[in-house]
């Protein structure tokens, strides 16, 4: 007999986890039943279809439309949270008393609700989220995308500060926003991502080009691969290959006009993976430093060695296991130094001891469980 039920509300189906933030959903799900806890879980629906892979780990899934009408843009509330109110997702949480976890400040619409109900709720941050549309809105050069951008960013901030967040507990996923949240609602912790990763597969010995992968459609990632094809490729002498989804076109064609760069347009997972453990330098840049980055994870699990901006890895314990560069120069150095050293096994070994100690999700979950109670 299973001896606790939890209630989950996923922004999005979570299901494939093949982007950030489903991936940190979909496998808290599974190690969850894995440890016998019951998860009936809310589903907004739009984009993705439903699945029934979910039901291998879950006692019941719901799914819901997110409604996204040009009136909730005028509301007060952000238009991410406004667009998933759904009374019939109210009225299947208010059946019974199991605990409630939100996942993202997307899902926290009834949060006050469930409060004055005398519900325990957690709610899941996956970033600072007005951070990340302030971010959205510096690169953006559509009008009435940036005008979307600022707006929900300002909305974003006062509703991270409103009184109703502070009344329930806040579960970071990263070290920095756990500093953010905390500073708001002093019932916050700090709970590692979830991930795919059980063991590290990381290969001692050599790889012969440095790889960039991610979801390249995201603003954040084709900045970045933009950064190093302008500044770092023209300066090494060695072979960029570029990996992930749905790039843009004006980066299908920045990587064509690089003799030294590859493009490698929506890879199979077996096809990344095999990327991962063949480059022998993962470059790993980032312009915001909220959230966590999974594909920081993936590449520590998976690959050998990790060349980071210090926004990827400050105030992270992941931050000892890669090397760091900030400018063109100083990677274009650190890249010709890695690339004639060997991935050591006591390189790999040292690396196994820091990730099963700090980003193990037998370990997150069992601080997860106690707080159900």
């Amino acid at each position: 007999m299973k001896h606790h039920i939890i209630h989950i509300v996923s922004f999005a189906i979570p299901y494939p986890p093949d982007y950030g933030g489903v991936i940190d959903v979909f496998y808290k799900i599974k190690a969850l039943w894995e440890n016998d806890i019951e998860v009936i879980l809310h589903c907004f629906e739009y984009e993705r279809t439903r699945n029934d892979e979910l039901l291998k780990y879950c006692k019941e899934v719901y799914y819901y439309p997110r409604n996204k009408s040009l009136a909730d843009f005028f509301s007060f509330k952000p238009f991410i949270v406004k667009s998933r109110m759904s009374s019939a997702l109210l009225n299947n949480l208010i059946k019974d008393t199991h605990p409630v976890l939100l996942e993202g400040i997307h899902s926290s619409f009834y949060l006050s609700t469930l409060l004055k109900n005398k519900r325990k709720v957690i709610l899941r941050t996956h970033n600072i989220e007005y951070k990340y549309y302030r971010a959205l809105a510096k690169k953006e050069t559509n009008f009435f995308r940036w005008f979307y951008y600022f707006v929900e960013s300002i909305k974003l901030k006062n509703y991270e500060k409103q009184q109703a967040i502070k009344g329930c507990l806040i579960a970071a996923i990263s070290p920095n926003d756990y500093l953010y949240f905390q500073s708001l609602n002093s019932n916050t912790i700090y709970l590692p991502a979830f991930h795919a990763n059980k063991q590290v597969l990381a290969k001692p010995g050599t790889g012969n080009f440095i790889l960039f992968h991610g979801n390249l459609s995201v603003n954040e990632n084709i900045t970045a691969a933009g950064y190093i094809l302008k500044n770092i490729c023209p300066k090494v002498d060695y072979p960029f290959k570029f990996a992930g989804k749905n790039p843009p076109q004006k980066l299908i064609d920045k990587v064509k006009n690089r003799k030294n760069a590859e493009l490698i347009i929506n890879p199979s997972e077996e096809k990344m993976n095999e990327l991962i453990r063949d480059a022998h330098i993962h470059l790993l840049i980032t312009f915001q430093d909220t959230g966590i980055k999974l594909k920081l994870i993936n590449a520590l699990f998976g690959g050998r060695f990790c060349l980071a901006n210090t926004p990827m890895v400050k105030n992270t314990p992941l931050e000892s296991l890669v090397h760091i560069a900030n400018t063109p120069q100083q990677f274009v150095t650190e890249i010709n130094h890695l690339m004639k050293q060997s991935f050591t096994e006591d390189l790999l070994n040292n690396r196994k001891h820091s990730l099963l100690k700090n980003v193990n999700n037998n370990l997150n979950v069992q601080k997860l469980i106690p707080l159900l109670d």
